[in-house]
């Protein structure tokens, strides 16, 4: 479901910008301070962008510290909505029967795209952020003081490496299966699924030496890349039309997606009933018949072997 202004002249799609950009801080120095159950975590788990925030809460160890609200996977052109059923449920914190019901509280003219995730702040009643990157830095760093995690994915010696892949990762491939999947015409099309085809091709030869995608050190920069990764063979392989190659035939990303998915607790956030209902039944003009595909059948708990990588480095 693509609104009209979100595609160009030649047919391209062009993703808005996120627009709540607050920031909670371990200090409150932004205006929302780090307190204990103050936020609500609204999410699809068949959204690849809030996907990344449900994985950072989960590393981090901050369930017990943010709630969290999983809405209905199948959107209509009410947009997302909050319902009994499996994986999903009725908002518990303002009764909310769809997740536009927060954007228009927090912003009564509000009138662009209503997206996931968002940040909700129960003491304001408002919503903080609706931008997955700033959330999941959020989650990284300014709640340390109600968790026992001192993981860090964002570490300061690390960061000018990891916005780099980051820049190059968004556009290629995160917003690229996108890209390319929701062209309307052939040589758009073309030019975006050469351009994603080609950037998997360079993470695959990085992964051939690199156990992650900087050095050998697992950073945020892994798991913005990993919820597309997850989703490729089984939606975007056929429903976005990216079928080049798919992950399983790339032996490093493969690979590198078995150990990111069997990575503690990881495979509890991915959801792939949710993941395809949502998209072959919520894009009917690129699925007119909402038939939802049985397969494929993923051996994700594999060995990986990639711990050989670190232990090449040591040496």
């Amino acid at each position: 479901m693509i609104f009209p202004k979100e595609r160009n002249e030649e047919g391209a799609f062009v993703r808005p910008e996120d627009q709540f950009r607050g920031w909670v801080t371990c200090d409150g120095s932004k205006g929302y301070p780090a307190e204990l159950g103050r936020y609500h975590l609204y999410v699809s788990l068949a959204c690849p962008w809030a996907h990344r925030t449900v994985i950072m809460r989960k590393l981090k160890g901050l369930e017990d510290v943010i709630g969290m609200t999983v809405v209905d996977p199948v959107r209509d052109e009410r947009g997302w909505a909050f319902r009994n059923g499996p994986g999903y449920s009725e908002d518990p914190v303002n009764g909310f029967q769809f997740l536009s019901e927060a954007y228009k509280v927090s912003e009564p003219d509000y009138n662009a795209r209503v997206t996931v995730p968002v940040l909700w702040d129960k003491k304001t009643g408002r919503i903080v952020s609706n931008a997955d990157d700033d959330i999941m830095r959020m989650f990284n760093s300014e709640f340390n003081a109600f968790t026992k995690s001192d993981l860090d994915f964002y570490p300061e010696a690390l960061r000018a490496e990891i916005d780099a892949i980051n820049d190059f990762v968004y556009p290629n491939v995160n917003d690229g299966v996108y890209r390319a999947g929701f062209a309307t015409t052939q040589s758009t099309y073309e030019r975006e699924v050469r351009a994603l085809f080609n950037a998997l091709d360079q993470i695959e030869e990085r992964l051939r030496t690199n156990r992650y995608l900087v050095g050998n050190q697992m950073t945020e920069a892994d798991w913005r890349l990993f919820t597309t990764l997850i989703r490729f063979d089984a939606v975007y392989y056929i429903h976005f039309k990216c079928n080049i190659r798919r992950i399983i035939d790339y032996p490093n990303l493969y690979g590198y997606l078995r150990e990111l998915y069997q990575h503690e607790e990881i495979a509890e956030t991915v959801n792939f009933d949710h993941i395809k209902h949502h998209y072959y039944i919520t894009h009917t003009d690129i699925n007119p018949t909402r038939i939802v595909p049985v397969g494929p059948e993923l051996d994700l708990n594999s060995p990986h072997n990639r711990d050989k990588l670190s232990e090449q480095a040591r040496r």
